[in-house]
């Protein structure tokens, strides 16, 4: 059964995890692979807050961006 966008990041059976880059005032996005393998995402300073859950597809696509430098005017 999918996981639905919305529900409380800690209650996701997962490990959560950050990138290395991540600074240590925790502004962190995190991310976790869920059983179906769609990808959960929280941020840190709020891990009870709510996941957003998207397929193995959409992060493939939002990744692909980030590589091509489509989101460098966010940073």
């Amino acid at each position: 059964m999918p996981t639905i966008n919305g529900i409380p990041a800690d209650q996701l059976p997962v490990t959560w995890r950050k990138s290395k880059r991540s600074n240590p005032s925790g502004n962190c996005v995190e991310v976790a692979v869920l059983p179906d393998g769609d990808v959960a995402v929280r941020h840190s300073r709020h891990p009870s807050g709510p996941a957003l859950v998207y397929t193995r597809a959409e992060i493939g696509a939002f990744l692909a961006g980030v590589k091509d430098g489509e989101f460098d005017d966010l940073a």
